[in-house]
């Protein structure tokens, strides 16, 4: 290991980025294996998502005592989870108690945003250069920058002209943000727009929520858990644990028998009833086998969800406009709300409806649509991130041959399994684009993926290999079996961030393998048994 006096490491084994919890658990696995790294965070202090999502109720979307690590029986049994669905704070303390448990900080580089990195052919290693100056070089590069971490452009003109101030969800302050009494905007109804609109509803003077596209918000029935599920659930953790890892989409659900077709009407209703009341995200997707990839039996749970929001809204012309009729039920992934709908019935919330009246520009004073100029004391931007490729493509990164990694997917991501991308070896993703990743619980596909890389480390390590590739022909071949996958449902009738259709310009391709966490398991495994095909190892 290389060092400047009084300094960090400038050359080590390995070098990962972000510090969330794909970053921290490939520390971890990383050291294990004897290999010196560092981390490298942009952000001032670790967490990731759960470091920046910070706004007002924000929540995970997956049930707390399945969202965690699985790793250590020992941390299973010590960190107790006070609600079904944690709140971000007792994420971020959860992520903290992890670090500090397995002496991950002294390895992490924080305030620190790596800006490029190229591949040195003739010494196999990467050389890093980070915004503060510094440069490092590795053999391995992990990118563990996350899925959902680059916050979208606003794509509103005039956004920087607003004379109060203006907040993104995901890059929200530290400090107390206090909006009583103000006159607030909230420009997009995503997830993060639809958990927060509930909480702001109840403490600003005026709310106005802008809305292009109306969202399924299913109820979470969010609760303290109780002593007794708790330590019930930790009694059966090895099981439980055991058959995530088996599952589809990392959460241990029924899972449907029958077509929707095939029930009678009352049958669907009382199914998509127990799944409405369930809380579970999955729970009313869940009833049938095939409201993914048919649209006439899709369409009946999108009827009865359109019909819940009838039933929760008074307004019928908001209701009107808050049902979603453009796309199927579920190819945008759902949200789970505490409110969401009933919010719109406190007279000081209301909804404007950008297909009718479009922003036309952000003033000084507010938002200026089709209409008329509406003006705030406060505006908070909802408008989600540039998923799955953009913390990739934001890092000027050079393969071989001088080849850049944006310029090989400007046509839409490139990868083998989502784990490598040909001509840019020994540099690994987590959850990368076209892998199960954002369609499963993400926690279950980080621990697969940084194992599977660990284990691969360790191979190259013991057989004296310096150099792992992906071939263009396996690249290739799993690209095209990604496409067909998602070619046999729903998914592509939707303009989602899983086509990167809310990116202007981005190339639209589904960007998550949708044959299930299970098939996928089963596939990284064998190709790790048949001596990594599909890559060349020298």
């Amino acid at each position: 290991m290389d060092t400047l006096p009084g300094s960090a490491p400038r050359r080590v084994d390995a070098i990962v980025v972000g510090a969330g919890l794909a970053g921290l658990y490939q520390l971890h696995r990383l050291r294990e294996l004897g290999l010196s790294t560092r981390v490298f965070e942009a952000g001032d202090d670790i967490g990731g998502t759960w470091h920046w999502n910070r706004y007002p109720g924000a929540r995970c979307d997956i049930e707390s005592l399945s969202y965690s690590y699985s790793f250590s029986p020992e941390l299973d049994q010590e960190w107790v989870w006070s609600e079904k669905y944690a709140g971000q704070p007792e994420i971020l303390r959860y992520i903290h108690h992890v670090a500090d448990r397995f002496g991950l900080r002294e390895h992490i580089t924080l305030r620190t945003r790596v800006t490029r990195a190229v591949y040195d052919e003739g010494d196999r290693v990467w050389e890093i250069s980070t915004d503060t100056g510094e440069t490092v070089t590795a053999p391995y590069v992990v990118m563990a920058s996350g899925c959902n971490s680059t916050p979208k452009d606003p794509g509103v003109p005039g956004a920087d002209s607003f004379a109060g101030p203006a907040y993104h969800t995901a890059r929200w302050p530290r400090e107390d943000v206090d909006l009583t009494g103000r006159r607030v905007a909230v420009i997009g109804t995503g997830s993060s727009g639809v958990q927060l609109v509930p909480v702001l509803a109840g403490r600003v003077a005026e709310l106005t929520v802008f809305q292009r596209t109306p969202a399924y918000a299913l109820p979470a029935h969010n609760r303290p858990l109780t002593e007794a599920e708790i330590a019930e659930h930790k009694a059966g953790y090895p099981e439980f644990r055991a058959a995530q890892r088996r599952s589809k989409g990392g959460s241990v659900v029924t899972m449907p028998t029958r077509s929707a077709l095939e029930a009678t009407e009352e049958e669907r209703t009382a199914a998509y009833e127990a799944g409405w009341r369930s809380g579970v995200l999955s729970g009313l997707l869940r009833s049938f086998t095939d409201l993914l990839v048919d649209r006439a039996a899709n369409e009946t749970a999108a009827d009865f969800v359109r019909g819940k929001i009838a039933s929760i809204v008074t307004d019928s012309s908001t209701a009107e406009a808050l049902m979603p009729r453009t796309f199927p039920f579920g190819t945008k992934r759902p949200c789970l709300d505490t409110g969401y709908y009933a919010a719109y019935n406190d007279p000081r919330v209301t909804l404007v409806d950008l297909n009718r009246t479009p922003i036309e520009e952000i003033t000084p004073k507010g938002v200026r649509t089709s209409d008329q100029e509406r003006v705030f004391d406060a505006i908070v931007f909802a408008t989600g991130f540039d998923a799955l490729t953009g913390a990739l493509t934001s890092v000027e990164i050079v393969g071989k041959g001088g080849a850049t990694l944006r310029e090989k997917w400007a046509d839409g991501p490139r990868t083998y399994l989502g784990l490598v991308s040909a001509g840019f070896p020994n540099l690994f993703t987590v959850t990368g684009p076209l892998s199960p990743s954002v369609l499963t619980n993400m926690m279950v596909s980080i621990e697969q993926h940084v194992e599977w890389i660990t284990d691969c480390v360790a191979h190259l390590r013991a057989g004296g290999f310096t150099e792992i590739d992906a071939t263009p022909e396996a690249e290739e071949e799993w690209g095209a079996h990604v496409a067909e996958m998602a070619a046999q449902t729903l998914y592509p009738a939707a303009d989602s961030w899983y086509l990167g259709a809310n990116v202007p310009g981005k190339a639209r391709v589904f960007l998550a393998y949708v044959g299930g966490a299970d098939r996928y398991r089963e596939r990284c495994d064998a190709v790790a048994r048949d001596g990594y095909e599909g890559f060349v190892l020298s």
